[in-house]
């Protein structure tokens, strides 16, 4: 009887084996995104280069509130036109065109090498603010701050201004604040990214765009209002989000020589540049691929923020457009180089969070100003 037993339960043992051994086996799901950065809790210390994390919850910065004393300087405004650029006539995306997911390395998002996504086309006129400290003097060589996305952001980088100026944390300095060129002449919407103005002005991997501003906005900006801007490229700094922050920062990479100083929100080290370029495939992804690890360290001072909710954060490396993976190993490309950086990992927060802008803005600028001694020239 127990021989019987024991042959009955080597049969159902081995038919139960041999079902497992024929069950297919699942296909992978996809990556676990990854996890986020244990940098140290902080953020109230605003000058210390180094990793630090700030939220979940946030609050306007006292800088950033109203005070009247402060607000001494003049905004002024105006446009340019694309008739008037020799760098960037203009261009809109090709009606019609599509991205052929199978030959975009690295899927949605990512340009076909030889496609062209866009074609010739001017913009609407292109706003442009500056803001002039109070006490300007015509002759003097004044630092200057070049901001991206203008109309997003100027408010609150005069704000930022006007504070630091008050309590002496920063110099007085000149805002120049300006769109792209991302609404297509007549057209109702903005565009962005590949085949794009404002993604050939921001999003395109060389100095063309820092180009732009010294030969063309630049001028027109002393011109207008007699104002003298420092040719120290450490009075020069750089300010964006997004794809703004890439131009920020490319602004400096590209011509360090101009400018030395640049604060960037939720920067968009991913792949965004059209067309392909073989010196930089993966677009800007290559900051922390291959740039900054494969080069001579920079005379580059950088702020940088990046929320753990921001762009896309749980896509797969692969497809070149994590925006939280980038930015961690942006910063952990500049520690390494041994580059005098800050990094904010925003807990809770999402893409250029308009509540970590008004918390960080003043001690963005206090930070990316340390160290600055005018030279007057």
């Amino acid at each position: 009887m127990k021989i019987r037993l024991a042959i009955a339960s080597l049969a159902v043992l081995g038919a139960f084996t041999l079902a497992l051994a024929q069950t297919p086996t699942p296909p992978p799901g996809p990556a676990a995104p990854p996890p986020p950065p244990q940098f140290p809790v902080g953020g109230t210390d605003n000058i210390s280069n180094g990793d630090t994390v700030i939220g979940p919850d946030y609050a306007v910065a006292d800088e950033l509130r109203s005070h009247p004393a402060w607000a001494t300087g003049e905004l002024h405004q105006f446009v340019m036109l694309a008739k008037d650029s020799k760098i960037y006539p203009g261009r809109k995306r090709k009606p019609g065109y599509r991205v052929d997911p199978a030959k975009a390395p690295g899927g949605p998002g990512n340009a076909v090498p030889g496609d062209v996504q866009w074609e010739d086309a001017p913009y609407e006129p292109r706003p442009v603010w500056v803001y002039v400290p109070a006490g300007t003097n015509p002759r003097t060589p004044m630092p200057v701050i070049i901001v991206q996305d203008g109309r997003g952001y100027q408010d609150q980088v005069r704000r930022a201004i006007d504070a630091g100026i008050a309590q002496k944390k920063i110099p007085p300095m000149v805002m120049v604040a300006l769109q792209p060129g991302s609404v297509p002449l007549g057209a109702v919407n903005a565009e962005d990214a590949q085949g794009s103005q404002r993604g050939h002005e921001y999003d395109t991997m060389s100095g063309r765009y820092s180009d732009f501003i010294e030969t063309e906005v630049l001028p027109l900006v002393s011109k207008k209002y007699n104002i003298t801007f420092t040719k120290d490229p450490e009075g020069r700094a750089t300010l964006g989000g997004s794809s703004g922050a890439a131009a920020a920062f490319s602004m400096a990479w590209y011509h360090p020589e101009r400018y030395r100083r640049t604060v960037i929100f939720s920067p968009t080290f991913v792949n965004q540049q059209s067309p392909v370029d073989p010196a930089t495939p993966r677009g800007a992804w290559e900051y922390h691929a291959t740039l900054i690890p494969n080069t001579a360290k920079k005379p580059i001072r950088i702020w940088m923020e990046v929320g753990e909710r921001d762009n896309r954060y749980q896509d797969e490396e692969g497809t070149w457009h994590n925006w939280v993976l980038a930015a961690n190993r942006t910063a952990a490309a500049l520690k390494a180089k041994g580059y005098d950086y800050r990094y904010v990992f925003a807990k809770d927060a999402g893409h250029t969070d308009g509540r970590v802008r008004e918390q960080t803005m003043a001690a963005a600028l206090e930070y990316v100003w340390q160290g600055y001694q005018p030279t007057g020239r």
